[in-house]
């Protein structure tokens, strides 16, 4: 690595040497998969050799990885005119969402349309959201009989997409959703959110851009024929649902079909990927460590009574060790590898100057597993959080939601819908890993999601 100095400016490490890399890759076998684990490692071991601020440049593109708590305050604490989302994210989220929302529209539009959504995402919904959720996770897992082995992934994706959509949307969206083509669906526009998508042009012919780069045509049809569907009864779910009183922008201009049709899928999928994802891989490690899923069944007839009665929304923050559980596995499995900025103006971090076009990146898989902020930091211990936690005292040790002024509207609600979630299969099942095999992670999109993920069940007697 080199710092450059130019005049007074002292620039970052660049690592232009990357031997290193290329042995780890050598040694754990040259697949995709390895390639991307690997740069996981590769990023932990640039931080133990050169710092918590190293640059590297790949396709073309210089990428400045801020690692460990001190240095993402940068981006965290940053304002959008300095550190730029759109100029990362339109490419992958504009053909999902449509036109006019999110990230295709400027910083201060899309503020206003995340506040008119986070309007419906209070405790009052919530309290109405934990009968809804446990109705349908219920209903959903009567098709599993009383045991057997499943695609935990496949199920959760489809049980968090029609939770949320009944919570966050209403009865009316809902009854237009088909799980298994739906889920698919969703499931093939996540698959939009890859590497690929994100550092090459998006006019090259690979599988990942079909989705995406063609929202008339294909797969999306259906997308739009929700959206008009959606369009008839957009007021209705505003009015009860999403955003009680703000249907119309600061400026006095009512929202438009399109700008509606597209926040409603947008608050839809934003949260599918992340749930769904972060689901299972709690499933996961509570199915490895079977005395930790008893204590967890325990505790549900602590918080909520020996017969297990129907959950409650006050309930759900006396699960502590459940939440804990959750908290550990967004630790371990944060469902975002990297969270990413441009440049628009010099940053100064650390005593270096990041320039102007450098895309700037936090990775919560990094952050969540440097070896001087976290005890044996890959284990998974849910009461690491009882006690002394060194990452306390450290802002932005952990941040699977992201942080600051970046946090994402929907954290509350995720751990409304999963903690009921998990509370309810908890109830009706106990879990354990198919002859011991623990998933491990498919790092070649940005969700980080479990490869074979296949569980065995069998129903808890009745009491």
């Amino acid at each position: 690595p080199h710092n450059i100095q130019y005049r007074t400016v002292l620039y970052n490490p660049i690592i232009y040497n990357t031997v290193l890399y290329y042995i780890t890759l050598i040694i754990y076998n040259p697949s995709l998969y390895t390639v991307l684990y690997c740069t996981v490692l590769y990023y932990s071991i640039m931080y133990c050799s050169y710092g918590p601020v190293v640059s590297f440049t790949m396709v073309g593109k210089t990428f400045t990885y801020l690692l460990g708590s001190d240095s993402a305050a940068l981006m965290f604490n940053s304002k959008n005119e300095e550190l730029n989302a759109e100029d990362v994210y339109s490419r992958l989220t504009t053909p999902v969402f449509g036109k006019g929302v999110a990230y295709d529209v400027p910083n201060p539009v899309f503020l206003e349309q995340k506040k008119m959504l986070k309007t419906g995402l209070n405790i009052a919904h919530f309290k109405k959201h934990v009968e809804i959720i446990e109705e349908e996770t219920r209903e959903y897992f009567q098709r599993w009989g009383d045991s057997g082995e499943r695609n935990l992934f496949e199920a959760l994706s489809e049980l968090i997409i029609v939770t949320a959509s009944r919570c966050l949307h209403g009865r009316e969206i809902r009854r237009m959703l088909d799980e298994k083509n739906v889920a698919q669906l969703y499931a093939d526009l996540d698959g939009g959110f890859t590497h690929a998508a994100w550092l090459l042009p998006g006019w090259l012919p690979l599988p990942s851009f079909r989705y995406t780069n063609t929202p008339v045509h294909n797969k999306l049809k259906l997308i739009i024929k929700l959206r008009f569907k959606a369009m008839k009864v957009c007021w209705i779910i505003l009015k009860h649902t999403v955003t009680p009183v703000n249907a119309v922008c600061r400026d006095g201009r009512p929202l438009n079909d399109d700008e509606i049709a597209g926040m409603l899928i947008g608050l839809l999928l934003a949260g599918q990927h992340t749930s769904s994802t972060t689901s299972a891989w709690l499933g996961f490690f509570l199915a490895r460590d079977r005395p930790l899923q008893e204590r967890c069944f325990t505790e549900q007839k602590q918080a909520c009574g020996e017969h297990l009665p129907p959950l409650y929304y006050d309930q759900l923050k006396d699960l502590n060790l459940l939440d804990r559980c959750l908290k550990e596995t967004l630790r371990l499995r944060p469902p975002i590898m990297t969270m990413m900025r441009m440049a628009r103006t010099p940053q100064k971090v650390g005593g270096y100057t990041i320039p102007v076009g450098h895309q700037v990146c936090v990775s919560p898989t990094v952050n969540h597993r440097l070896q001087d902020t976290w005890t044996q930091r890959l284990d998974f211990n849910p009461d690491r959080y009882l006690g002394e936690n060194p990452a306390a005292g450290e802002k932005f040790a952990y941040i699977p939601f992201g942080a600051g002024r970046h946090r994402c509207i929907g954290e509350n609600f995720a751990y409304v819908q999963i903690k009921t979630i998990w509370s309810t299969m908890l109830r009706l099942y106990q879990f354990e890993l198919v002859d011991g095999y623990f998933p491990t992670v498919n790092y070649t999109t940005m969700i980080h999601t479990p490869n074979n993920p296949i569980i065995r069940y069998r129903r808890r007697e009745q009491h």
